[in-house]
């Protein structure tokens, strides 16, 4: 605050033109009339060169003028000639605050007080010196001082609870608000900032009363609407959220914060065009604003812009570099852009930050293990471990999959992971009880209705269906591809809708306007997937199955899709979700796989013309170093042999061989087939292949599925958790027990029985062959009757209003 002193008319001895001058002055200035002011002001000190007051008008208006330093000069001529006026070292402070010079205002300021210590004005200004200056506790007793001596000063008011909401006295903070308002009940502005404050202690209500009455006071009031919207933002209340960002913006162009929260909110309603332009126009405006470059490197991850999103998670990172989130995304991003060694670096920066950040840990070692670099493996799992086990999200559920056989620590992590991610904090209403119907509505969710692995299995699945009993429809939320998978899908279903631009929400309530009856989640914690949509209930009934093999740890999540292998009886209890049991394998194989009908041999792929040939096509992610060490000594017992993998990247193959050598084992033994384009090719030659060696705690799934249909025989050693049984269900549905070895040393014993035993393979490849054109997982009619048959009983549980249990087919 400033004062003003009017130019007094009094007796004078002194000529009579300098009160003319001083009262023409004054006139001019009240009339911002500064120029002729200050001409004014400056003639009457020349009549009147030692009367401090006359030096003092003149500080007025060169200081209302911006001319500081000039103001600066006439106070102090003022203040050696009048030292005891109060206002001019109050201005004085004014003007030295101003010019950065706080010390110098501060004790300007102290002056005053000396002069008259219950100034509030003075009190307030001095406060406000003390706060620039990091003295807190100091401004907030100068705020009262000053509050005390004027207890209907607002400004005062405001001030003092914008100090007490910093300090975190929230009560008192929305107290001293209330008092500037009762003060001034005009005052926009406290009304604004106390909707800020009761927004930020979650009374939306009142806030978003404060918001309204500040912007019925004052309309141009850009900060009020921008908050409101924030609020709305926050309420799930995106279009009129939106709205109020337009009105940010309609007054205040330039407001790079409401361009940016506007294309946050319509990022996060799948309408990303719209988003991309927000972004962009808040960087323009600022191109320092690493929060909108990190919005606008999220989106294009979403839309799978790798190269952009990279280009401005960089800038983020050097801008902000200890932005953690930044650093994260940015190791994902090189991650999926096959580039692990620097997605490594990311993460390895991020932990450097933040040991405990959540999922990195996971992350990281996974990453790790898709290049086979097991320097620090046994560390980084006991940290893993410990992480879990104390109930920290040190890692997404499916890096626990590959790391460790213990389903215990599996449902741990995804019980964790399903708290952190997945909790919404304003459910939808419950569904009321649907009453019998004539089908059975089934909505399955996917992101990979395309060219993919799901599709592939599934396809011959949806077809078969019964339609006099089931309705089926699809939520796709993945690439539209447009590929002929994708296309005989959209044919296959009763409905296929494409959700790919709607928010989880919208989706779930668009199942239930559509009476779905069961939600089948098909991707589970895997890429692409919408797992959130399943935490808002879009049916009544809600099944895990297929594409993530094991728990959810989601209490929204009634049923999970299993066998008998891949998760027994007395296993049941490491799963949140009660299991149905089907009667062969949880797998279906609708998928008409057929080998090229060239010739292939082993010369074309390297293979030694003589010798056993042992392979695994899995992902290296799978290899771990039990495993490879077990690899290893079956080699060293069959000499002449080799094994063959898919060299899915260049880093982990030159790891691989490192690591043969390094245990007596030559690195030439280890041959890696290049990625062929059609998958009749690749299943072509499998069939030079002699014996599949299978992974754990991770199986070969989709892998096994194709050696197997190759006719190429796999042993697999299972394991405790589902992933690790995948294997054992297919050999088992194929009649062949005897490809499943309990323990490690049975693994690695039979493998050089059969590699030694080239009849005893060649009995069992003959039988795989046998088998396999009559096993169930073939047949999907017997196997869509087995999985109808589950959700029947599912529907009759419900309908009988019976909580979920166990069912057995």
């Amino acid at each position: 605050m400033f004062n003003f002193l009017r130019a007094k008319q009094k007796k004078s001895i002194e000529p009579a033109d300098v009160e003319a001058l001083l009262a023409a002055a004054e006139s001019a200035a009240r009339s911002d009339n500064l120029a002729v002011a200050i001409s004014l002001y400056e003639q009457a000190t020349q009549l009147r060169p030692d009367d401090g007051s006359v030096h003092f008008f003149l500080g007025n208006a060169l200081f209302a003028s911006s001319e500081l330093q000039a103001a600066l000069v006439s106070y102090d001529r003022a203040a050696t000639l009048a030292p005891t006026l109060v206002d001019l070292h109050c201005n004085r402070g004014v003007v030295l605050e101003r010019l950065g010079r706080l010390d110098a205002a501060l004790a300007s300021y102290d002056q005053a007080l000396a002069l008259d210590p219950a100034n509030a004005l003075t009190h307030s200004n001095r406060a406000g010196v003390l706060l620039r200056l990091g003295r807190k506790q100091e401004a907030l007793a100068g705020y009262e001082r000053a509050v005390e001596g004027n207890p209907g000063n607002a400004l005062a008011h405001f001030q003092r609870a914008n100090l007490l909401k910093d300090l975190q006295r929230a009560d008192e903070a929305l107290a001293s608000y209330d008092r500037a308002i009762a003060a001034n009940p005009r005052f926009a502005e406290a009304y604004g900032y106390r909707g800020v404050l009761l927004f930020e202690r979650k009374q939306w209500d009142e806030a978003l009363s404060s918001y309204d009455q500040a912007v019925a006071l004052h309309p141009g009031y850009a900060e009020a609407y921008y908050n409101r919207g924030v609020l709305l933002q926050a309420r799930r209340q995106p279009e009129e959220a939106m709205a109020d960002y337009a009105r940010a913006i309609a007054i205040v162009p330039d407001y790079a914060e409401a361009h940016m929260n506007r294309g946050a909110a319509l990022y996060a309603q799948k309408r990303f065009e719209e988003a991309l332009a927000d972004l962009d126009a808040a960087i323009a405006l600022n191109p320092d604003y690493a929060e909108a470059f990190l919005n606008r490197a999220m989106l294009y991850l979403e839309i799978r812009q790798l190269d952009a999103a990279l280009q401005d998670l960089d800038r983020v990172v050097a801008l902000k570099p200890d932005s953690i989130e930044a650093h994260y995304k940015r190791g994902w991003a090189l991650f999926e852009m096959k580039r692990p060694v620097e997605s490594l670096g990311s993460f390895d920066r991020v932990l450097g930050l933040d040991p405990h950040s959540r999922s990195v840990l996971g992350m990281r070692t996974f990453v790790a293990m898709a290049m086979c670099d097991w320097r620090d493996l046994d560390s980084a799992l006991q940290r893993l471990r410990s992480g879990v086990e104390a109930g920290v999200a040190v890692s997404a559920p499916m890096p626990m999959l590959a790391l460790f056989d213990e389903p215990v620590l599996h449902r741990q992590a995804a019980c964790i992971w399903a708290r952190e991610e997945f909790t919404v904090e304003d459910p939808l209403p419950p569904i009321s009880l649907r009453p019998p119907s004539a089908k059975i509505r089934i909505g399955y969710f996917s992101a990979d209705f395309r060219e993919h692995v799901v599709a592939q299995v599934t396809a011959e699945l949806f077809a078969a269906h019964d339609r006099s009993k089931f309705e089926i429809t699809a939520f796709a939320f993945g690439p539209r591809t447009g590929d002929a998978l994708r296309l005989r899908l959209e044919r296959v279903f009763d409905r296929f809708l494409d959700v790919s631009d709607k928010p989880d929400r919208e989706v779930a309530l668009l199942a239930r306007s559509l009476n779905i009856d069961i939600a089948v989640d098909l991707g589970g914690y895997t890429a692409g997937s919408r797992t959130k949509i399943f935490s808002w209930r879009a049916a009544p009934i809600q099944v895990n199955y297929l594409g993530y093999p094991g728990t959810m740890g989601m209490g929204s999540l009634d049923y999970l899709i299993a066998d008998r292998t891949v998760v027994p009886e007395a296993y049941r209890h490491y799963y949140t979700e009660k299991v149905v049991c089907l009667p062969d394998t949880f797998l279906p194989d609708g998928s008409t796989r057929a080998l090229a009908d060239k010739p292939v041999t082993r010369e074309q792929f390297d293979l030694p013309a003589m010798g056993f040939v042992f392979c695994c096509f899995n992902s290296p992610y799978k290899i771990n170093p039990v495993t490879f060490d077990g690899w290893m000594r079956i080699l060293g017992r069959v000499p002449g042999s080799v094994l063959w993998f898919s060299q899915s990247d260049p880093i982990a193959a030159g790891n691989l061989r490192q690591a043969a050598a390094e245990r007596g084992i030559a690195a030439e033994r280890l041959i890696f087939a290049a990625r062929l384009p059609a998958l009749s090719d690749h299943l072509a030659r499998q069939t030079l292949g002699d014996l599949f060696l299978d992974t754990l705690p991770y199986n070969a799934h989709a892998t096994a599925m194709d050696a197997l249909w190759a006719g190429l025989p796999v042993l697999t050693r299972i394991g405790n958790g589902f992933a690790g049984r995948v294997a054992a269900s297919l050999l088992h549905t194929l009649d062949l027990p005897e490809l499943v070895a309990e323990t490690q040393e049975h693994y690695e014993d039979l493998a050089v029985e059969l590699a030694t035993d080239p009849q005893r393979v060649a009995t069992i490849r003959r039988k795989l062959l046998s088998n396999r054109r009559n096993a169930s997982i073939v047949d999907m009619r017997v196997y869509t009757r087995h999985l109808e048959s589950a959700y029947e009983k599912m529907w009759q549980r419900y309908q009988a209003q019976l909580a979920p249990d166990h069912i057995v087919v």
